[in-house]
């Protein structure tokens, strides 16, 4: 939740985020609301599995956005997606995101979350002036 806090509008992890993720969740981890307004939510599932999330768990997650009538989720796992799963996705008519171990691995660096910088490197241009004849 603090990456998608991080690249999105929605304010602080406070007022943006809510953690849900216990029994009786119907499958939604957490609530995003997209804008600082709070005019619309988007739901998000996460998966830490050592196997490939298949069509399933994504239809399973569409439909539990249907009660609350969440218009768009974003799955994130640390594995990756079967490829029936994205096309899936892709086919439905509300707007489910996935992102992949991968995906989520270069999301993470780019915006500085859950990871630590340990060497920084200056790069210098030639000073083409210094080697002019005079």
């Amino acid at each position: 939740m603090d990456l998608l806090v991080a690249m999105g509008d929605g304010g602080s992890k406070r007022d943006a985020a809510q953690a849900i993720g216990r029994s009786g969740d119907e499958g939604i981890d957490g609530i995003m609301k997209e804008d600082r307004l709070g005019l619309d939510v988007i739901y998000l599932q996460a998966k830490r599995w050592e196997r490939t999330i298949d069509r399933p768990e994504i239809q399973q997650f569409a439909g539990a956005r249907q009660g609350p009538r969440a218009r768009k989720g974003v799955f994130i796992t640390t594995i990756s997606f079967s490829g029936d799963a994205p096309d899936y996705a892709g086919r439905i008519d509300t707007r489910i995101i996935l992102i992949d171990g991968t995906e989520l691995a270069r999301l993470m660096i780019a915006h500085g979350v859950g990871v630590t910088p340990v060497a920084f490197y200056e790069l210098e241009p030639v000073d083409s002036d210094f080697f002019s004849e005079e």
